[in-house]
């Protein structure tokens, strides 16, 4: 079992890269992955997203990629040589007619050279197959170092539950064990009572087809057992290696249903008492579930 909280940190250096990976997770519906990383890795954001799939299938991701150049391999220069042939003829052409004078053009590409406006130093925007997979290498050590950390707490949340399980289990043999005693005994309170004030000429059928009646309105019996099967069925999925979130918070549901029909159908405060006691242990249950993958 694994929870939906963690985090992992990863550094990968190449010859001329080094990217830095901060993976946090947090308990989420579905698979939610938020990437802040340079501009210049939007080309892989369809291969970072898969390599995090891959090992992680349901939460909120927030992934932060750090990029730093060694050196200026990925650099180019970009010369808009158009825009500046043609204010190189535009100030020949006036410095003649103006001032009926020559302007060597190199004369004016010596002023021109550290004017951003004409020469720009730019990022590459071709892929790079080294960049590529030291951002995937960096990416995936992260998602399983996040991996690792959700199974550490994966396992705390685990003891929680069981014990939370073996509790609600208690709960539910020593409710059946009390239901069996009272039916017993509102059957002997019953007939007593029905034979003080009709004398000896109660009708035994009579009887029996009343009190069936009534033991039928409160009979809790199927929800009880109904209980017992989901608690096997959280038993195994408990057991299970594959993500189990959705289908836990499902059997919570099913067991809160369980438990509200018998605190329906009941009216000694035995039950009732017992009704709460189930109540508060499947909402720790459901607090816990929510985290888990």
């Amino acid at each position: 079992m694994k929870s939906m909280t963690g985090f992992g940190k990863a550094l990968c250096e190449s010859a001329h890269y080094q990217i830095e990976v901060e993976m946090k997770s947090v308990n989420h519906r579905f698979l939610d992955i938020q990437l802040r990383n340079p501009r210049q890795l939007n080309v892989y954001e369809q291969a970072i997203r898969q390599t995090i799939k891959d090992t992680l299938q349901r939460g909120r991701i927030e992934v932060y990629i750090t990029l730093k150049e060694k050196g200026d391999s990925n650099k180019e220069v970009v010369v808009h040589w158009d825009l500046m042939e043609e204010l190189v003829t535009t100030m020949q052409s006036e410095a003649k007619a103006r001032f009926q004078t020559d302007l060597p053009a190199k004369t004016i590409l010596k002023r021109l050279i550290n004017n951003e406006a004409f020469i720009d130093i730019q990022e590459k925007q071709t892929e790079d197959q080294e960049l590529e997979l030291s951002v995937l290498a960096a990416v995936k050590q992260a998602a399983e170092a996040n991996n690792a950390s959700r199974e550490v707490e994966g396992a705390g949340i685990l003891q929680i539950l069981e014990d939370n399980r073996h509790a609600l289990a208690q709960k539910i043999t020593e409710l059946a064990t009390f239901v069996d005693t009272y039916e017993a005994d509102y059957k002997e309170r019953f007939e007593k009572k029905l034979t003080d004030w009709l004398g000896a000429t109660v009708e035994q059928d009579r009887l029996l087809t009343e009190m069936a009646i009534l033991l039928e309105r409160g009979d809790i019996h199927e929800e009880l057992d109904r209980m017992t099967i989901h608690l096997s069925s959280m038993a195994t999925m408990l057991q299970s290696a594959k993500p189990v979130g959705r289908e836990l918070d499902f059997l919570i549901q099913e067991m809160n249903r369980e438990v509200n029909t018998i605190g329906s159908k009941s009216s000694p405060i035995v039950i009732k008492n017992a009704v709460v006691q189930m109540k508060t242990i499947i909402e720790k249950i459901r607090e816990q579930v929510q985290n888990v993958e």
